[in-house]
């Protein structure tokens, strides 16, 4: 167990419900319990717990590495064994080195959509405008349920809504590059043919004249 844990931020928010639960003055909690809350907060918009494996395998793997141990194994009559796990002095540590670096230092998660951007001479300008056109709309989509949100929430403190505002903000500058494309792509300003596209390998392909 030498805690070398990659951060994810399912792990984080596991470690961050037993830090919050030992500040409490309580000792230990369930998985169930950690899922429960996270969704009853409206957290699961930026922490993916769908998948009860997924927070398991993860509470295994956090366990294995030393940051969080098993505080009891208890059953209630014929019910499943429920086991609840704390903190150890390594995770708190961790915990408090994951926040602060999560929050001071940017990172490439790499996700789909920028690799596809990437490789879009594959497809024909049609295509990629098409699929473009569908993907404004789902981010109009989530631009309007995003602000709902925030709108039946505003008696909340502001603390507390933060990483919606966030949310909002990311997808509004994602639905204006994406429009700015559509627009380019409907007007010919962004456009190929297998043609141009043989050329440009020939020209990156041809070995520099020598001097």
């Amino acid at each position: 167990m030498d805690g070398s844990y990659r951060r994810s931020t399912l792990a984080l928010a596991v470690l961050s419900l037993l830090a919050e639960t030992e500040q409490q003055g309580e000792t230990a909690m369930h998985p169930y319990r950690m899922q429960q809350l996270i969704k009853a907060r409206g957290k699961d918009q930026v922490v993916n717990v769908g998948q009860r494996a997924s927070l398991y395998r993860t509470i295994d793997r956090l366990r294995r590495s030393g940051l969080i141990g098993v505080h009891e194994v208890s059953r209630e009559g014929a019910r499943p064994e429920r086991t609840t796990y704390s903190l150890t002095q390594q995770g708190r540590v961790t915990w408090r080195q994951w926040m602060l670096d999560a929050l001071a230092t940017p990172t490439r998660d790499f996700p789909e959509f920028p690799a596809a951007i990437a490789f879009i001479p594959m497809l024909s300008p049609h295509e990629v405008l098409s699929q473009l056109e569908k993907r404004r709309g789902s981010l109009e989509t989530e631009l309007a349920r995003i602000d709902k949100e925030l709108g039946a929430e505003d008696d909340l403190p502001r603390l507390f809504m933060l990483e919606m505002e966030f949310l909002r903000a990311t997808t509004d500058v994602e639905l204006t590059w994406v429009t700015s494309i559509i627009e380019d792509l409907r007007a010919g300003v962004i456009t190929w043919t297998e043609e141009q596209l043989r050329s440009f390998a020939e020209q990156a392909s041809a070995p520099e004249s020598a001097e």
